[in-house]
């Protein structure tokens, strides 16, 4: 299975070359980075398990890559429920920093778009697996339903109903403001975050705001989200009161504008937010360390 415009030949370099897309691909169906790199390493380990007739005879090497990296997913995705059952607290993605913030790392090889948001794979959990798999590889990678058909083993009609189910659930999240508007709104929730202005914190927070946290049972944290602007303004105030020495960088995350809190260098906090009519509406801080890896440089 592979986009029209594109092929792939069955030489090692010509595989290898599948394997930013593969990633791409994995991160908007599992929204870990770790995992999405063990899902294309299985996908790789299985062609090369293939016998040498075997390889020769598959036409496009790149669709049967995605392919089983799709199953693959499939199969996790299918599982995550009971993982994230046993997970401590909330489970959010991984968050993702951008280039500038990057040595080397996994995250270099995901392309950030409006797909890969917080706000956007937030969404994406709201998803059955099936449901997920159709909508990411037809409405975000462009692939057809009669090849997605493969992954999920499912018809074509069957595979439209599902993208077509996950789309709605898509439509009715809130538009999200210009990058502009985000940006000004995220460094004044900053500054009075700094200054421990709760006046201008509740201003800036929608009377219905809600902040998740995700500490996965390594780093205290709030196992439930906390709901309305005043409460998570005195929450933020509460964490500054606690934390001496801990600074505030404005960062993007997953290519959208958001803050970072480090201690002594080290990133303690990576925060999103959703921003509407110029309040902030949703924070997700992840400060599970091993979410973090990325960001450490």
């Amino acid at each position: 299975m592979a986009p029209a415009d594109t092929g792939t030949d069955g030489t090692a370099g010509g595989i290898a070359g599948e394997r930013r897309q593969l990633l791409n691909i994995a991160y908007r169906l599992l929204g870990s980075l770790a995992e999405s790199e063990d899902a294309v390493q299985e996908a790789y380990a299985r062609w090369y398990a293939l016998p040498q007739a075997r390889q020769e005879e598959i036409l496009s090497p790149g669709a049967w890559l995605t392919t089983v990296t799709g199953r693959i997913c499939l199969d996790l995705l299918g599982s995550a429920r009971a993982r994230r059952e046993r997970y401590v607290g909330a489970w959010l993605p991984e968050p993702l920093p951008d280039h500038a913030e990057r040595d080397g790392d996994l995250a270099d090889h995901i392309i950030q778009d409006e797909s890969v948001t917080m706000a956007f794979l937030v969404v994406l959990e709201t998803m059955t697996p099936a449901e997920r798999v159709a909508f990411v590889l037809h409405d975000v990678f462009r692939y057809p339903f009669a090849e997605i058909a493969d992954v999920l083993g499912r018809t074509p009609a069957a595979c439209k109903q599902l993208a077509s189910s996950a789309r709605r659930r898509v439509d009715v999240a809130p538009a999200p403001m210009t990058s502009a508007g985000q940006a000004d709104t995220v460094r004044r929730v900053k500054e009075a975050w700094e200054t421990r202005d709760i006046a201008t914190l509740v201003a800036l927070l929608d009377p219905a705001a809600v902040m998740t946290a995700d500490g996965g049972g390594l780093v205290g944290t709030v196992l439930r989200p906390v709901e309305g602007g005043a409460r998570i303004a005195q929450y933020m105030i509460a964490i500054a009161d606690k934390a001496p020495g801990l600074e505030l960088l404005e960062r993007s995350v997953n290519g959208a504008p958001g803050l970072v809190a480090q201690r002594g260098g080290v990133v303690m906090t990576v925060a999103s937010f959703e921003v509407t009519d110029g309040r902030v509406t949703r924070i997700w801080a992840v400060r599970n360390p091993e979410k973090l890896r990325p960001w450490a440089r």
